[in-house]
């Protein structure tokens, strides 16, 4: 099977899509971008052939099997990949223990984190268990991280251990451990996977018919903020304004303006109706009111960066933020919460002000046609996408506003794009 693959190195996160020899998207791949590029770009490649194989899978067992079936195969598939880097991390956490912690704390803090990690442990499998799981983030850091304060917190009310010692064991081994290339892949965890779920001979079958598919790459294209970076030659690199252009047409192919707030900068961007470019405007000065601004709010806030939009929606009013600087933003945030102001408004204002920056670039790339499009990481926010809602019919009136689930893949989408229209010139 020819396939066709597409990766976004981005400043945040690294998207990879695979497309099929009809321009069929058979997988898609994501993790945190890192320092070391390489690695993160390996990483969503084989996230994106992972779903690309369940995939085929899919296609095997789904008349015998019923999707439900499926679904909790990949479920099970995902725990599996969790408790390994959760027990990679407790091993690193645990040498950091040996080689810097003060040897009177040494047994009291390695006796602590054995029941850290195994509440950590136990946590994710009563996730899998759930019939209806809540969605959750794609990212171990956050997944892991969430259960690992909250066990550390509880333990040091009952110690006389310190909540920072473990949080600074935390925060020097997540890294090391997104830096590692243990192994992710199908090849590696199915077996698991299937034993989790009883090991059905129907979904069995399935998964020996789609290990035995040949999938042959025949062309990679790569794009995003990091793409000086990607291992490619320079025949295959695209500007991240070509390939979310395409993509926002491969996913809509009305639209005619594209707005992409990423974690580094912010691209406003026109299109013809066969997804070219035709004129954009971007902010790549600094990371204000992008998806990194973002993120320092959520760090300032002790909130993960996926809670912020429900949070904002809570609000009962949208307060004015006075800077979208990341350097001033923590600033303010503090002075607002003491003089007793609800971080639901704050929130809410913090949001509105973001996206006031973007349709400011808006407006002079063109302003915005119908269709429009939202794409990145930061249109997944709930609070983002309802206040460019809001300005878009407040400046130009009804225009149909797109916002795709998977509106964060759209520069890998279209790298992918780049990629097969390349190979079948």
């Amino acid at each position: 099977m020819r396939c066709y693959v597409g990766i976004d190195l981005g400043s945040t996160t690294t998207k990879a899509v695979v497309l099929g020899d009809d321009g069929e998207i058979l997988g898609r791949g994501i993790t945190n971008s890192r320092s070391n590029y390489d690695l993160a770009a390996t990483v969503a490649r084989t996230e994106a052939f992972v779903t690309a194989r369940f995939g085929l899978l899919r296609r095997e067992v789904e008349r015998a099997a019923g999707t439900d079936v499926l679904d909790k195969l990949m479920r099970a598939f995902r725990t599996e990949q969790v408790l390994l880097q959760m027990r990679r991390l407790h091993e690193l956490i645990e040498q950091d223990v040996h080689t810097g912690v003060t040897p009177g704390l040494r047994g009291p803090t390695l006796e602590s984190l054995q029941a850290i990690f195994a509440s950590m442990e136990r946590e994710e499998e009563a996730y899998f268990a759930l019939e209806d799981p809540p969605v959750r983030s794609d990212f171990f850091r956050d997944i892991a991280g969430a259960a690992y304060i909250h066990a550390a917190e509880q333990l040091a009310a009952d110690t006389h251990l310190s909540f920072d010692l473990f949080l600074g064991l935390w925060d020097k081994s997540i890294l090391r451990v997104e830096n590692e290339p243990l192994a992710l892949g199908f090849t590696e965890h199915i077996g698991s996977a299937l034993k989790r779920i009883g090991d059905p001979k129907t979904v069995r079958d399935g998964v020996e018919a789609a290990m035995a598919v040949e999938i042959d790459e025949v062309a990679t294209v790569g794009t995003g903020y990091g793409r000086a970076r990607l291992p490619f030659p320079k025949e295959q690199i695209r500007s991240e304004i070509l390939c979310h252009g395409l993509g926002a047409h491969r996913m809509f192919p009305d639209t005619r303006t594209v707005l992409d707030i990423g974690g580094q900068d912010t691209k406003a961007i026109q299109v013809d109706g066969h997804g070219i470019v035709t004129s954009f405007q971007m902010n790549d000065r600094c990371a204000a009111g992008c998806g990194r601004y973002l993120g320092y709010i959520a760090d300032e806030m002790n909130l993960g960066l996926h809670e912020l939009g429900p949070l904002a929606m809570q609000a009962t009013r949208s307060l004015k933020i006075n800077s979208t600087c990341t350097v001033f933003a923590g600033a303010e945030l503090r002075e607002r919460l003491s003089l007793g102001e609800k971080r639901e408004d704050i929130l809410l204002g913090l949001h509105r002000a973001v996206i006031l920056r973007a349709m400011s670039l808006l407006a002079r790339s063109g302003g915005i046609e119908d269709e429009f499009t939202f794409t990145g990481g930061v249109a997944n926010n709930i609070a983002a996408v309802t206040a460019l809602k809001q300005l878009v019919q407040e400046n130009y009136g009804n225009r149909t506003v797109n916002v795709s689930p998977s509106s964060i893949f759209t520069g890998a989408l279209g790298a992918a794009m780049f990629a097969r229209q390349g190979a079948r010139a």
